[in-house]
């Protein structure tokens, strides 16, 4: 595959590009133009996917050193930030998004993540304990961690770099090797980096990527593959539970960061202009669509009236446009099938009561985009806490307000939800902003912000939305095995 060549999407196995006879159409969701096609993976590719990962851990890899391995993560590194205009040129044709959004989170972020944990492996000590034995003798215990194995990758489309390499990442500083299968929705960029990893010299078989579906395709049989030793993936619930019960056949480790319908939590003493402006990011960038944004807003009931009127003058503030011009900042979402089902949910809200505060359609846009998966930003009011579009992960530019009077109330309606992934609370009040974020059920609490990200610190979701967590140190609990080894003086 040359540089320049991006109308076709083969798998990639043991550092080779590979065809199959099965293809699927990859399209731009700004204007549903075909960018190209996909390889489908069968269960033959992915097989040899896995035995290239299988081999690879026998060969040059399993044998170096983690200074040398994290050099080759650094260059990895390098060589994504040397490709930057096709990086982002790949991301924003896959999803639509903006180039202000592009440039600056995904690529660079994507390219961050695999730094970040090659200095975290090299930094982060085991435990030792002298021991009495009991003939009075001594012995002396110490911790050695080891790479789990081949690992199975599975990401979602709407940080397609961003997160595919937040596990590839620590799972290579590890040791491990990997079996990426990308979103079928956006196939891009874990192509490109295939290039990337050839361009540094990374053995081949590292870094593998198997393209297609779930069910009955690439993403099934990846699961299923016994020779997988631990799988990892973000996305949707049900999904999810799919894959648990894959990896329930062999007792295999599962890392999933799952749906959510995550809460904010506007108090009246809060800067409300920081507030509105923090609100509106988490509810509409990137179109709604990512996994931490919140689509449930709370406001004390003294500003609630203000606060809904200055969160509409932003949402219709946005430019939707061409996602390579000039100020826009508003893109489609990814694809025609997630449309009809955000629109559903539009329809779902009316139905139930909803009052329309401001969006609830399909925007009217030129004809170079008319037949692009663009949705309104939507604002409902009104509704109570059991309509589906308050209960249900929508994944959307849209949220619902409701008033709230005192601190107990919003702490019992932020966390009556099956979800448990994050949730952002705004408060001039430092005693507040302390039991808020002790009290409230999510993996992460942002305090006055939305979306910072130390990649140090613990991430992951609780109750239906995610197992286990990820970063920093944390990562290592995954994507290594801790041994202890006892050594009798």
């Amino acid at each position: 595959m040359s540089r320049t060549a991006r109308d076709k999407f083969p798998n990639f196995i043991n550092g080779k590009w590979v065809e199959s006879d099965r293809y699927f159409e990859n399209r731009n969701p700004a204007n549903n133009a075909l960018i190209g096609t996909i390889s489908e993976a069968g269960q033959a590719e992915v097989d040899a996917a896995v035995q290239a990962a299988r081999d690879a851990l026998n060969g040059p890899w399993g044998k170096m050193s983690t200074a040398k391995r994290s050099e080759m993560m650094h260059a990895v590194a390098d060589g994504i930030m040397a490709r930057f205009d096709e990086f982002v040129a790949a991301e924003i044709a896959d999803t639509g998004k903006p180039y202000s959004l592009a440039s600056h989170l995904d690529i660079p972020r994507g390219a961050a993540n695999f730094k970040i944990f090659a200095d975290v492996v090299k930094n982060v000590p085991t435990e030792s304990f002298d021991m009495v034995t009991p003939d009075g003798g001594q012995a002396l215990n110490y911790g050695v961690r080891g790479p789990k194995g081949v690992i199975a990758v599975i990401c979602p489309w709407n940080l397609p770099l961003l997160l595919m390499t937040w596990k590839v990442g620590p799972a290579l500083a590890c040791g491990n090797t990997v079996v990426v299968k990308p979103s079928e929705e956006t196939p891009a960029t874990a192509t490109l980096l295939a290039e990337v990893m050839n361009e540094v010299g990374m053995p081949p078989g590292v870094y593998n990527v198997v393209h297609g579906f779930g069910k009955d395709s690439a993403g099934e049989f990846l699961t299923r593959n016994q020779h997988v030793n631990a799988i990892t993936f973000t996305g949707e619930t049900g999904t999810g539970e799919a894959i648990m019960a894959a990896a329930a056949k062999g007792v295999r480790p599962v890392s999933m960061e799952l749906g959510g319908k995550n809460p904010g939590v506007v108090f009246a003493d809060a800067d409300f202009d920081k507030a509105v402006a923090g609100i509106a990011r988490a509810a509409f960038d990137n179109s709604g669509q990512v996994c931490l944004g919140t689509e449930r807003v709370y406001v004390q009931r003294s500003i609630f009236d203000n606060f809904v009127a200055a969160l509409k003058a932003k949402a219709e503030s946005f430019r939707l446009g061409d996602p390579l011009a000039d100020g826009t900042n508003f893109g489609p979402l990814v694809s025609q099938e997630h449309r009809r089902k955000v629109l559903s949910y539009y329809q779902k809200a009316v139905e139930e009561g909803a009052s329309v505060v401001t969006g609830g359609g399909i925007p009217v846009l030129g004809d170079a985009l008319k037949d692009g998966a663009w949705v309104q930003p939507t604002i409902w009011t009104g509704l109570p806490e059991s309509a589906a579009v308050v209960r249900e992960e929508i994944f959307g530019p849209c949220c619902h307000i409701a008033p709230f009077d005192t601190e107990d109330e919003v702490i019992a309606l932020a966390n009556d939800t099956p979800y448990g992934l994050a949730a952002t609370v705004w408060t001039s009040d430092v005693g507040t902003a302390h039991r808020m974020g002790r009290a409230l059920n999510v993996g992460i609490c942002w305090i006055n912000s939305w979306f910072l990200r130390d990649l140090r610190t613990a991430f992951g979701g609780s109750k239906h939305s995610g197992i286990g967590r990820e970063g920093g140190v944390h990562s290592l609990e995954f994507y290594t095995e801790l041994k202890n080894v006892c050594v009798k003086l």
